[in-house]
């Protein structure tokens, strides 16, 4: 089978299990919203309501179906797009993701390009000085940002230059005493585009803070990713046989070993999209971000079943795409890949 048949088959099998994997996230989700304790009609009335007006509300959303009803008019509605609506306040599922995810996105996209070229740079510098105190370094930098706690990282930062020195604002994503742009969401380029650069400004510094600690805290897989890979692709023949030609060792690491240990980062890249939800949970309950993460844990402690479904099944399928894509692009650029 020639390569470009392969590739193909691959890329239509990895697109063919993507939407299996949403239906079974989405199951789980399901099932786990319905067994955990607590009942979201307490969330909406209250533990003192009587049973009149609660067997009223449990009818009204549906809650008194039986439960293999609740899944199957969950899963014809999610085929259909129908997120649902909250069951706090009414408000179609749909309209708060659409107002959330703009700001995960932005601190996420953000803090992954801070992430990149620290891990990338501190990675590079400790191979191409092995053994010296600036590799040392470069690993205990690597294994100490991967380990730091997300929340005490961020009130650290928060105490330092936001508290004591005053110099950024202490959590936030604009600044309440200016009329926000509107456009995509996405504050920086609704700034950019319209010009407003006071805006563009306080948007920044809202920013800045968050996106550098979760920028931090995930350049450290970056590191020990690239470090680890251009120890060994530095062990191998071709390297050895290009030294033996008198090439320069700069030479070697910046033509040939850096482009082939660039494509497991690319691999760990995709991956880190997935961890940021977790970590950016952390991050936007502690700098008080209007994201999709900090959502979610308002709707799971209303116990919002809609609200935490359709979340979940977006962030999913965000996950799964970028996953294939890359999944994609690393077989479509590395001949070495076998399917």
């Amino acid at each position: 089978m020639g390569r470009g048949r392969a590739l193909l088959q691959y890329c239509a099998t990895r697109l063919a299990l993507a939407p299996i994997m949403l239906w079974l996230i989405a199951s789980m989700v399901f099932l786990l919203l319905r067994i955990a304790p607590g009942d979201p009609v307490d969330a909406v009335l209250g533990t003192r309501a009587n049973e009149l007006a609660r067997s009223a509300l449990r009818a009204k959303l549906g809650l008194n179906q039986p439960l293999i009803k609740q899944y199957l008019d969950f899963i014809k509605d999610l085929s259909h797009g129908d997120l649902g609506e909250a069951l706090v306040n009414q408000e179609p599922v749909r309209n708060i993701i659409q107002k959330a995810l703009p700001a995960s996105l932005e601190l996420g996209i953000t803090a992954l390009i801070v992430a990149a070229l620290i891990g990338i740079a501190v990675g590079f510098s400790g191979v191409s000085r092995a053994g010296s105190k600036t590799d040392l370094a470069g690993r205990l930098y690597g294994i100490s940002t991967y380990a730091l706690p997300p929340f005490w990282a961020a009130m650290l930062v928060q105490l330092l230059f936001a508290v004591i020195l005053g110099w950024l604002p202490v959590g936030g994503r604009f600044p309440p005493s200016l009329l926000q742009p509107n456009g995509t969401g996405f504050l920086l380029l609704d700034s950019l585009v319209s010009g407003n650069w006071s805006a563009l400004q306080g948007t920044i510094r809202h920013l800045f803070l968050p996106s550098i600690t979760l920028g931090i805290l995930l350049s450290g897989i970056f590191s020990r990713a690239l470090r680890m890979n251009l120890s060994r692709i530095l062990e191998a023949d071709y390297i050895e046989a290009s030294r033996s030609r008198g090439i320069k060792e700069s030479q070697i690491l910046l033509k040939h070993a850096l482009p082939n240990a660039l494509l497991p980062v690319l691999t760990i890249a995709g991956i880190t999209i997935a961890s940021l939800i977790g970590g950016a949970l952390l991050i936007e309950v502690t700098f008080s971000w209007p994201g999709i993460a900090m959502r979610l844990q308002e709707a799971i402690a209303q116990r919002d079943y809609p609200v935490v479904q359709g979340i979940v099944v977006v962030v999913a399928s965000l996950v799964v795409v970028v996953s294939v894509i890359v999944d994609i692009l690393v077989a479509t650029i590395d001949p070495r890949i076998r399917y």
